[in-house]
């Protein structure tokens, strides 16, 4: 049987922000690849707009320096990178005035069709958000099937998300908004939804009569050093949990929707935010920084700011009121300078009733454990108890059945970065991959009374070394449960 790709009809992707960060590091290149790949229309056109007085000579040159940055030599053919910078155009546009709009139409109204799409990508700051929506209602250049695309953060509380969700409201309806969560568009994310709901195996254990607790962890060696400014002002809380995490989340407690389309997975998924139980702030929430030692600066010395009580590690514990997992904690963890780098989902699994291998040598009982690493080495493994070989009585071992794609898949299979299929999904109109306005809302509801809860305690949070696994507060808040954190390790 042959896999079936949903073909992707000619189109202009105009990215406001075309000479930032964002745009080098993950747009251009991901474009690129789906060039490579034959799944751009060879009519398609990228139009940059930014402020930068640059024309399509100066902007193709840019491009081409990010993709000989970010792109291995060995997917960099000449031809290709050629036929990709063709594609690329640029106006100067200025967001927050009239300059550069009557342009930027004229370049779009130069190439027209009626079954062309148009997509428009705020890679800028939020603030710009609204303006720039406002702008393209304004001058036409939406039309009647405009997409505008825009990334977190999301508001930054409850009543800034439902403000800009307003604000958006008034140029585009909710189904031509697409809110990214690049975590969504990775490969083990997207499997995370075809392990449950396309095999039998699973779904009859997915609830608290076999599940003992789920972990959720996102840790990074990295500290917050070059984006310390914006750091300080977020935090993990508001810059991974509401979203990354609780996406993740979102995705391993959902109930199986009717049908595999945009709302009716997103509906699921509010479900889950609107269930989510309040975790008592003193007991089972743990703020950290990390603090100076080898050599390394600390938190506050990389936020510039050496009174910051910003927390740049979160773990907690929550729940779930409904009959699917009532009881069942969900445990989730988050941190710069940890060990490693390492994203991972953990199901972990209630022993088995009676173990009847105590007198043989088997020690106390195990659990098993589905473990889904989104990043890196993407893939899912399953831990299972086995009998050790050779003979000397039942001596049991936990051994893996692992399906790393990379190592499963071979060598010519590549797995695409997040955005390549985000930004495609985007031009075929397909949601399923993007937050809704009240999933926004509904994550901040849940997180502002925390965030809220520690402004009016004034504590401090708990110092932990880099390298290690956080602080020794978040290590108790699963020891008083009689559990443990799985280990985080490259």
């Amino acid at each position: 049987m042959v896999a079936r790709t949903v073909p992707v009809p000619p189109f202009d992707l105009v990215v406001f922000g075309a000479t930032g960060d964002l745009a080098r590091r993950k747009l251009i290149p991901a474009l690129y690849r789906r060039l490579r790949a034959g799944q751009m229309p060879t009519d398609a056109r990228i139009v940059g707009a930014a402020r930068s007085a640059l024309d399509d000579e100066g902007f193709r040159a840019q491009a081409a320096e990010a993709l000989e940055e970010f792109v291995p030599a060995a997917e960099r053919e000449q031809n290709t990178v050629d036929a990709f910078l063709a594609t690329l155009s640029y106006v100067a546009v200025d967001a927050m005035s009239d300059s550069g709009w009557s342009e930027l139409r004229a370049v779009l109204e130069a190439r027209t069709g009626g079954d062309r799409v148009r997509a428009f990508y705020l890679s800028v700051a939020p603030r710009f958000f609204a303006p720039i929506a406002a702008r393209i209602a304004g001058s036409g250049i939406g039309g009647s099937e405009g997409r505008v695309v825009i990334e977190k953060p999301l508001g930054h509380d409850l009543a800034s998300a439902r403000e800009l969700n307003d604000e958006l409201s008034k140029h585009f309806p909710e189904c031509r908004v697409y809110r990214i969560d690049h975590y969504l568009g990775k490969e083990t994310v997207q499997n995370l939804m075809a392990l449950r709901f396309a095999n039998a195996l699973f779904e009859p254990v997915w609830n608290a009569q076999h599940v003992d607790h789920v972990q959720i962890t996102v840790a990074e060696s990295v500290g917050v050093a070059g984006r310390g400014g914006y750091y300080d002002q977020n935090g993990a809380m508001r810059d991974m949990v509401q979203n990354h995490l609780l996406q993740l989340l979102c995705l391993i407690a959902m109930e199986p929707p009717s049908q595999f389309g945009p709302d009716d997975v997103r509906d699921e998924k509010l479900k889950v935010l609107r269930a989510l139980s309040m975790p008592d702030i003193r007991s089972e929430v743990v703020r950290g920084q990390y603090r100076a030692a080898n050599g390394t600066a600390s938190y506050v010395d990389d936020a510039g700011n050496p009174d910051s009580t910003t927390e740049c590690f979160v773990a907690m514990k929550t729940g779930i009121a409904n009959w699917r997992w009532a009881g069942v904690p969900f445990y989730l963890r988050t941190g710069k300078r940890l060990r490693a780098r390492i994203s991972e989902i953990a199901v972990v699994f209630k022993a088995v009733p009676h173990w009847i291998f105590s007198g043989q040598g088997g020690g106390d009982a195990h659990q098993n454990v589905l473990a889904i690493r989104v990043q890196p080495d993407e893939g899912i493994t399953l831990g299972m108890t086995i009998k050790e070989p050779g003979p000397g009585g039942m001596r049991l071992l936990d051994a893996d059945l692992d399906m790393t794609f990379a190592e499963r898949l071979g060598p010519s299979i590549s797995i695409p970065d997040a955005y390549e299929r985000l930004v495609m999904d985007v031009i075929r109109g397909d949601q399923t991959l993007f937050m809704r306005g009240d999933e926004v809302e509904a994550a901040w509801a849940w997180i502002d009374p925390i965030i809220a809860a520690w402004e009016e305690r004034g504590a401090r949070p708990s110092l932990y070394d880099p390298g290690s696994s956080g602080p020794e507060d978040a290590l108790m808040l699963m020891h008083r449960d009689g559990r443990r954190w799985r280990e985080i390790a490259s």
